[in-house]
């Protein structure tokens, strides 16, 4: 009981964002330090759950992609926001974004050798716990930022002269980092953990796709992921009501530019950590009535097993906003791309 009126005091506090905006940086992130914890510290389940052949040559294959795309898209974009001389508190929340993509597509080889070798984990309990905790560290990072970068867009149209005094980089620079600090305590439970390998020979990484399945599991991912959700829907839907207000054709770039970054972070949201979350509630859920038939636990080893993996769009859908959002990022990358053409185009010639 006193964890779940902890929990509604989170939650009211997350809602109070709109009225009091001088607070906005700060309270998001206040709210996801104890749920969050919840997720990495309750026991995990000790159901293996194997992949047959044609899906580890799928799996593999999916993130052989994304880690092609991914790694050049978020590499330029972290090059882009570190050379841009004039940092706005957006471009200080996209540079951190592109960070914990980074983190987490740098340990997609392993799950490509992972997926290649039959499930099998060949590097050992150390890189199976940082897999583990990067996983996490990257999707709420990547959650708790996407509703910070909603929020400033909702201060910058919505309360854009009330606003100014908040909206400094140095601020979202402070929130950033408390993010990040509070992300990687609440995580760092992963890195300790005594079980991560199975001792059988056949290596299973338990990091990887293996859920906790207790109460306080379930609530926890429900509440984490419902407060950066409700953030980006409330933003949006302010944002929203203040755009049908904009008449004018001088507004127009305005309307735009948030237009974009609506759909570009739902898209995001949808495609990436919707399916995640609600399979995993759903995955909590069942396992805590027990008494499973084997199709069923087939059923829902596999479903975690792709929105596990669904998880890491994200590392490639970045990189759109980045190009939407961001002059900086846009320009080296028409850069880039019209110097490929040239050098294409003198290479024909000659």
């Amino acid at each position: 009981m006193y964890d779940l009126v902890n929990h509604q005091k989170m939650l009211r506090l997350q809602a109070v964002i709109a009225v009091n905006h001088h607070n906005w940086f700060f309270v998001s992130i206040m709210c996801c330090t104890r749920l969050i914890h919840y997720t990495s510290t309750m026991n995990i389940s000790d159901e293996v759950f194997y992949s047959s052949d044609q899906e580890n040559i799928v799996f593999s294959i999916f993130y052989i992609l994304i880690f092609i795309v991914a790694v050049p898209g978020n590499t330029l974009a972290l090059w882009a926001f570190f050379h841009q001389d004039n940092t706005s508190p957006s471009t200080v929340f996209l540079r951190h974004l592109s960070v914990a993509d980074i983190s987490y597509i740098l340990i997609l080889p392993m799950r490509i050798v992972y997926h290649l070798s039959d499930s099998h984990w060949p590097f050992g309990h150390v890189l199976c716990e940082l897999s583990g905790f990067l996983f996490y560290l990257n999707m709420y990072c990547s959650l708790y930022l996407m509703s910070l970068i909603s929020l400033d867009r909702f201060l910058a149209v919505v309360l854009p002269i009330k606003s100014l005094s908040v909206r400094k980089a140095k601020y979202a620079k402070v929130a950033v980092g408390i993010l990040w600090v509070t992300v990687i305590v609440s995580m760092s439970p992963i890195l300790f953990s005594i079980v991560n390998v199975t001792s059988s020979s056949s290596g299973i990484c338990k990091k990887l796709y293996l859920e906790n399945t207790s109460p306080k599991a379930l609530v926890s991912t429900v509440v984490a992921f419902v407060i950066p959700l409700t953030t980006v829907v409330v933003s949006y839907i302010l944002i929203l009501l203040k755009l049908r207000t904009l008449k004018q054709q001088r507004e127009r770039p305005v309307k735009d530019k948030a237009m974009r970054m609506i759909i570009l972070v739902v898209m995001n949201f949808l495609f990436a950590f919707v399916p995640y979350h609600v399979s995993r509630v759903i995955y909590i859920e069942v396992h805590s009535h027990g008494s499973l038939t084997a199709a069923s636990r087939q059923s829902l080893g596999r479903a975690n097993q792709i929105t596990s993996a669904l998880t890491c769009v994200s590392g490639v859908l970045d990189p759109v906003m980045y190009f939407f959002l961001n002059q900086a990022y846009r320009k080296k990358l028409l850069q880039l791309f019209c110097k490929n053409k040239e050098m294409t185009n003198e290479q024909h010639s000659s």
